[in-house]
């Protein structure tokens, strides 16, 4: 499951853009919600970074 992590801002990410092509948005009016997307993303994943060193110790 961990190793398939990267997969979730890859989603998100496509998703946000085929809502942006339907709604009929261009990119850089979408482009705060990708920054979203990877901020919370990047703080799953160092969740889950400080969550595996705290328990393999």
């Amino acid at each position: 499951m961990l190793r398939l992590l990267f997969l979730l801002p890859l989603i998100l990410c496509l998703l946000w853009f085929a809502y942006l092509r339907l709604r009929g948005f261009s990119l850089r009016q979408g482009k705060q919600g990708f920054i979203y997307i990877l901020v919370f993303s990047a703080i799953i994943a160092a969740f889950y970074t400080v969550m595996l060193w705290l328990t393999s110790t």
